[in-house]
């Protein structure tokens, strides 16, 4: 049962990258969430997405960031549009399931300015 994210790496400020979370082993929960933890800061929650698409953004990335799922490959993406210096983080994404927590080991986003 695992959470594995990909799509982490170097972009320079204004750019784009694309993060994925693909779940194996279980069924993503009603609810999926993207996290982040920039470098010396508490981890954050990003964006949200139910099941039915519903979806919630931290103010700091609206307007930028998409979150999205696709329920018949169990896959959560997190599309970053215009990144900037202070998105740099390790990005995480969550699920609870049967009452218990699912965490990846998270995906590194450097922007570079």
């Amino acid at each position: 049962v695992q959470l594995v994210e990909s799509g982490g790496g170097l972009v320079q400020a204004g750019g784009s990258r694309r993060l994925s979370c693909a779940a194996s082993g279980i069924i993503f929960g009603n609810v999926v969430s993207w996290y982040r933890q920039p470098p010396g800061k508490q981890r954050e929650l990003v964006a949200t997405i139910t099941i039915g698409g519903v979806t919630n953004y931290v103010d700091s990335v609206k307007g930028r960031f998409t979150i999205s799922r696709d329920n018949a490959k169990n896959t959560v993406y997190l599309q970053m549009n215009s990144l900037k210096p202070e998105d740099t983080a390790v990005y995480y994404c969550g699920t609870i399931r049967g009452g218990r927590e699912y965490w990846g080991q998270g995906t590194q986003v450097t922007v570079s300015s």
